[in-house]
């Protein structure tokens, strides 16, 4: 029975507050034209501030674990190398074949991936996630760049790439909190209450936004490959990656940040990449949509099987 609150206590906050933005949408209260801006402003002003707060004042030499780091490097290049040969062989356009690729490895790990291990084990305990994050986020990112840009059939910019990631505002605020830590630098108190409040805003506003961004129109003409890229992102992957880190004995809250790294609905930003670069953003954002709203039950699934076997 503990295992069950565990879990539930873990995905109901985000459930809850993607449904309010949902109501906020139907109710009209917030306007479809507006929530572009607000997602940008999210991405590019809250964001940063969150990553600089999760590593800030974290003491690396009791958190790092290069084990975990290295495994999930390890499993994002292997899912993407799984996902391309497998999309290859079940999808036979190119435009199509960008975006599934995306659904499939890429996760949200920065907005489902922190609050769960936030909710399991509490903020304090976020340093190595953060880290990850750090870690992941740009691996993500030049491997989207690098697939869509092949797929519609463009000659790869690799400084066009490495300009982006060191611009990625994630980054930013990531390496900015890494230098404080390595310098050991103390901000000042009201300067660090200030970047807490903002940072607090960050997640619940992102998945506000995200709930807002519902629509079942998406579905149309792509449910085939959405189905496809559903099961795979929310049950294929976390049970090939998170079976596999259960059997080399990763546990606690490392495990818990595999589960927001690997068992994460698609990442928001893929579908804004395929939009841009000419390839299927309609599946891309029908994937965001409903592997949203569906990993709500899956991740509460995979928190509690893992916690029941006492992974955690």
């Amino acid at each position: 029975m503990e295992s069950f609150f565990v879990a539930l206590n873990a995905v109901l906050p985000m459930f809850i507050m993607l449904f309010i933005g949902f109501l906020v949408r139907k109710l009209k209260i917030l306007q479809d034209s507006f929530l572009p801006q607000l997602n940008k402003i999210v991405f590019n002003v809250f964001f940063p501030f969150l990553m600089f707060n999760n590593i800030y004042g974290s003491d690396f030499s009791s958190v790092f674990s290069p084990k975990l780091l290295a495994f999930a490097v390890i499993g994002v290049f292997t899912i993407y190398f799984l996902s391309i040969g497998f999309t290859l062989l079940v999808e036979k356009s190119n435009y199509s074949r960008g975006a599934m690729i995306q659904a499939i490895y890429r996760s949200n790990f920065v907005l489902m991936g922190l609050p769960i291990a936030a909710n399991i084990f509490g903020k304090d305990k976020l340093g190595m996630t953060a880290v990850l994050v750090a870690v992941i986020v740009p691996i993500y990112n030049m491997l989207a760049v690098i697939t869509l840009e092949i797929f519609r059939g463009q000659k790869i910019n690799v400084l066009k790439i490495l300009k982006g990631i060191a611009k990625n505002p994630l980054i930013i605020g990531s390496v900015l909190g890494l230098l404080s830590v390595a310098f050991n630098i103390s901000l000042p108190e009201t300067i660090d209450k200030t970047v807490s409040d903002i940072a607090a805003v960050a997640t619940p506003l992102a998945l506000i936004v995200l709930g807002a961004s519902v629509t079942f129109d998406s579905i149309k003409g792509c449910s085939h490959n959405l189905i496809i890229c559903i099961i795979a992102r929310l049950v294929v992957v976390p049970a090939l990656c998170l079976g596999t880190a259960a059997l080399i004995g990763i546990r606690g809250v490392d495990f818990v940040s595999l589960i927001g790294l690997f068992a994460s609905p698609c990442a928001v930003s893929s579908f804004t990449m395929a939009q841009q670069m000419d390839s299927d953003f309609k599946l891309a954002g029908a994937a965001v949509v409903f592997t949203s709203v569906l990993a709500c039950f899956t991740m509460f699934l995979w928190i509690f099987i893992f916690r029941q076997a006492g992974f955690f």
